[in-house]
């Protein structure tokens, strides 16, 4: 089919292909009012693999995008970014774009990565392991020296460390025995670990084994285990997704569509690779930690990846008592209200899995 001038299309049309069958929009390049495009990340770890991939093995640009890729500085900051209309796409905890919403911005999930958290591992500093504490329990009861509770750090206070970390905490009642803080990007949170500014560095495998090698920390609770997820979350929920607004949607439908089909075949991509193949795509992305440490993660992420694409409703559900609570402030959202469909649709048509 003869390609069409870009004038030729106009924002009824795009929007007419995007809300019907879409496989023709989401098979060729994107004819987007804008090739231009901002993807947003918020540190360098092998979770926002999906960006990386689109990028490094070139979906984006097949998808007539000229994207670049910006590293936010954490999960909060990455929303702030997409809150700002400075970015197209972001990815992170899924109630980033439910924050946006609650304060009148749309924001919008249009595909999940994950069934389960992969950064909810609690690594204590080596020297209180050393001393005997552990359990959670037992780390909530040791004062700091100077009589103060324990510290824990997270990348960004209401970012995915926060919200399952603090819920897992919550539903044991220990929450309010610790004080949070928010310690930014890989180097700044392996450093607070380091200088024993901070007790607990909660984050995923890829830090947890860096620290070990350095004989920093070691793992006291591990909240990405499937067996103590459903014990304290009850079974699969969409934890990451990418998202953005409703506004960038009505801006150009047409863009989002390549955005999403570019990830939707970077995921695919994921899927029929090797994890050695996976972190030499993506390693200028995660130099802050050595190979090692990069491929238990990449591996670990395999077990919790979502390579459908899609968000059921009974998942939505399991994850609304962790949400929308006091601590994240959420006032409770439909799936309907939150999550739009239509772009994976079009995808996984243009590219069955």
């Amino acid at each position: 089919m003869a390609q069409m001038p870009m004038a030729h299309v106009s924002r009824r049309t795009a929007l007419m292909v995007v809300a019907g069958a879409g496989t023709a929009l989401a098979g060729r390049r994107a004819r987007a009012e804008d090739a231009s495009g901002r993807a947003i990340y918020p540190v360098a770890i092998p979770i926002y693999q999906t960006q990386f991939i689109a990028d490094r093995i070139g979906y984006f640009k097949e998808a007539g995008l000229d994207c670049k890729l910006i590293q936010g500085g954490s999960g909060v900051k990455t929303r702030e970014i997409i809150a700002s209309s400075q970015g197209d796409v972001g990815i992170g905890d899924i109630t980033h774009p439910m924050q946006l919403s609650n304060h009148g911005r749309a924001g919008r999930v249009l595909m999940p990565v994950d069934t389960r958290s992969s950064a909810v591992m609690f690594i204590i500093r080596k020297d209180l392991k050393d001393q005997g504490i552990n359990t959670l329990e037992g780390f909530t009861q040791w004062k700091r020296p100077d009589g103060r509770k324990p510290i824990v750090s997270v990348s960004s206070l209401g970012g995915t460390n926060h919200v399952w970390a603090s819920y897992y905490m919550e539903t044991m009642g220990l929450d309010d025995k610790v004080t949070w803080i928010g310690t930014g990007n890989v180097d700044t949170m392996l450093g607070s670990l380091k200088s024993k500014q901070v007790d607990i560095l909660v984050s995923s495998l890829s830090l947890l084994n860096e620290s070990r090698e350095q004989g920093w920390g070691e793992l006291l609770f591990d909240g990405t285990d499937e067996a103590i997820w459903n014990k304290y979350i009850g079974g699969k929920v969409p934890v990451t997704a990418h998202f953005t607004l409703q506004s960038t949607i009505d801006k150009d439908p047409a863009k989002m569509q390549a955005f999403v089909t570019a990830l939707w075949r970077a995921a695919q991509w994921i899927k029929a690779h090797k994890p050695e193949e996976i972190y030499d795509a993506i390693e200028p992305y995660v130099g802050s930690t050595s190979r090692t440490a990069n491929l238990l993660e990449i591996t670990s992420l395999q077990k919790v990846a979502d390579y459908e694409g899609t968000i059921e409703a009974a998942d939505f559900t399991r994850g609304e008592k962790v949400w929308f609570r006091e601590m994240t402030g959420i006032k409770p959202l439909a799936i309907a209200d939150v999550v739009s469909p239509s772009f994976i649709a079009a995808a996984r048509k243009a590219y069955p899995d």
